[in-house]
């Protein structure tokens, strides 16, 4: 399927990890890092886990249904795309609270805002009072969801690296298990805290957050870009290097930092406008716009939010039976999930995107086959088939969208841009989450599993848009790939301090070999 994650890369940084014998769990300032990493950064995506199965899961809620007036069509859209409305809302402001005050505070700013949205939502006592609550939850989202992946790479030893982006995104299945399960528990509650206690455990990613995020170290890359250059250097020694300062791994990690830095900031404003300032910037931006889109328009959302009018089309109308199912579903997802991000360092990422959209579109096309037959057959067969590929989906779309998402990112968009880039994916996915949530209950209501067809044609677009425009960005550092688009000379500037700073870490060592 694909070679090595090293292939094509002499990267010293690069070369020098992945020949470090020892592994994460024997470090202990590592190990604890990691950890904590948990509670504090990687489990931010549980608050997106949640929401999807909070809406999919209450619609299968009587008293849910009748507290809102049994919500359909346009109706039932906005009360699940209020939460990407919120978040397309507040992206602008997210690069400028990020880059300005540290990843850290940028998280619990966002943090702080979904626990006051969630309170709201759980004791809304009307329609417009739980959109409200939606938008405001929305709003704080992304700036935790910007922040806590740029820390994970930015704090990440480079062996690791890929694994904990791709994790960060799994931890999404954790809390749509939380909300499936929760609902599932209290749907036995014959009052209206059958849906109000799932709307209020929404805050408890957050409040893992507000708890344990500042137990976490500040990014070195945003302490250097402050000039705080003691403060970085002792990050990266404590944690890279385990309080080892004379270490040839820190050493050099360092000076790539701070040179790669250097050009960035020579060549960048730190603006918007940066980002259509280059071509190399240009193709960069459409790549985080395509996946935004990519992420949100390839058939997920209908699963995610509306798996009981899909369930309805081939005959499964029992609210338990959708409930059982739907938590199967999100089980077996987080297992793909999990299994997608552990594999991250085996292939290439163009082998991994292709072959996950391919799949999806394989999965999709079977799916869409056997939901016409039974709608015109009654077919037993094709309904039990339906159920099959709509679990298939879950391991294909994993391979890619959901595993590679904020590894990829991170590895395509410079420090310089990085939280800019991910703003920009956020926007165009929200935008096309909040398309998604208004459109697919209508268009299932209107036109039933042709519906499907739509999607078909457009994963295949998306499955040829991968293939030409995706670069490889495997097996190289996060410094190295500030300059993939760019001139040669940049990469080189950056290897060439590298080199001399390995260099003269080598002639002490020779030195004190003869004293």
């Amino acid at each position: 399927m694909g070679g090595g994650n090293d292939a094509g890369s002499d990267n010293v940084i690069h070369r020098m990890a992945m020949d470090d014998p020892i592994p994460w769990y024997k470090k202990r300032n590592l190990r604890t890092m990691y950890l904590l990493l948990f509670p504090c950064v990687i489990g931010i995506e549980m608050t997106s886990g949640f929401d999807s199965q909070i809406i999919n899961a209450a619609q299968l809620l009587p008293h849910w249904k009748t507290y809102f007036g049994n919500p359909t069509g346009a109706y039932n859209g906005i009360l699940a795309s209020a939460l990407p409305l919120g978040s397309v809302i507040g992206l602008p402001l997210i690069p400028l609270v990020n880059d300005t005050f540290g990843r850290r505070w940028c998280i619990m700013f966002g943090s702080c805002v979904m626990i006051v949205g969630t309170i709201i939502q759980g004791f809304a006592f009307n329609g417009p009072m739980y959109i409200l609550a939606r938008g405001i939850i929305g709003f704080g989202l992304p700036y935790a969801i910007v922040a806590g992946s740029c820390l994970i790479g930015e704090l990440g030893y480079p062996k690791e690296r890929p694994i904990l982006t791709s994790l960060f995104n799994a931890c999404y299945f954790i809390g749509a298990i939380v909300a499936a399960g929760s609902t599932f528990g209290t749907q036995t509650i014959d009052n209206d805290w059958s849906w109000r206690i799932p709307s209020l455990l929404q805050m408890a990613p957050s409040l893992l957050q507000v708890s344990f995020v500042f137990f976490l170290p500040e990014s070195p890359r945003y302490l250097m870009s402050k000039d705080r250059i003691e403060e970085a250097e002792q990050v990266l020694i404590t944690y890279h290097a385990e309080g080892n300062p004379n270490s040839p791994f820190v050493q050099a990690e360092i000076a790539e930092i701070r040179a790669t830095l250097e050009i960035e900031m020579e060549h960048s404003k730190r603006s918007w406008r940066d980002l259509i300032r280059t071509p190399g910037m240009r193709r960069r931006v459409l790549i985080g716009s395509l996946l935004g889109l990519f992420t949100q328009l390839s058939g997920n959302v209908v699963i995610s939010y509306f798996l009981g009018d899909v369930l309805k089309l081939i005959g499964y109308t029992d609210p338990a039976f959708q409930a059982k199912y739907n938590l199967g579903n999100q089980c077996w997802s987080l297992i793909c999930g999990v299994s997608a991000a552990l594999v991250v360092m085996r292939f290439r990422r163009r082998t991994m995107y292709l072959t996950g959209i391919l799949s999806i579109l394989a999965v999709y096309v079977a799916w869409t086959i056997c939901t016409a037959i039974f709608i015109s057959t009654h077919s037993d067969i094709a309904a039990k088939l339906s159920l099959f590929w709509i679990y298939a989906y879950s391991p294909a779309y994993n391979l890619c969208f959901n595993a590679l998402t904020y590894t990829y990112l991170i590895e395509v968009f410079p420090y310089a841009q990085r939280a800019r880039g991910i703003s920009i994916f956020q926007f165009w996915g929200k935008a096309a989450q909040f398309f998604g949530t208004n459109v697919n209950p209508i268009g299932t209501q209107a036109i039933g599993w042709k519906y499907l067809l739509v999607y078909c044609c457009w994963i295949f677009a998306e499955a040829v848009i991968i293939w030409f425009l995706w670069p490889e960005t495997s097996g190289r550092s996060l410094e190295e790939l500030a300059f993939l688009f760019e001139a040669d000379e940049y990469a080189k500037m950056t290897e060439a301090a590298v080199k001399k700073t390995v260099a003269h870490i080598e002639d002490l060592n020779k030195d004190e070999k003869v004293v």
